[in-house]
């Protein structure tokens, strides 16, 4: 037998109830639905990994893609 719900995740108590389903996960399966598109104000992949390693650069001091070990 099956059992189909429809969890809310935009709230704590939704985001709790999928938390403890996926610990479950030889008997519960779950499907998220598809986004439709990217949503506005989201920046491109190439734009975040730029942004993280300005991040790094920023709080190490100096560019860690650049680093070589001795």
């Amino acid at each position: 037998m099956n059992v189909t719900a429809i969890i809310d995740i935009s709230t704590p108590t939704g985001r709790q109830l999928v938390r403890e389903l996926e610990i479950h996960n030889r008997v519960v399966k779950l499907t998220y639905p598809k986004a439709e598109g990217i949503p506005e104000g989201a920046v491109s992949l190439e734009e975040g990994i730029d942004e993280f390693w300005n991040h790094l650069e920023d709080r190490f001091g100096f560019d860690l893609r650049k680093y070589e070990e001795v």
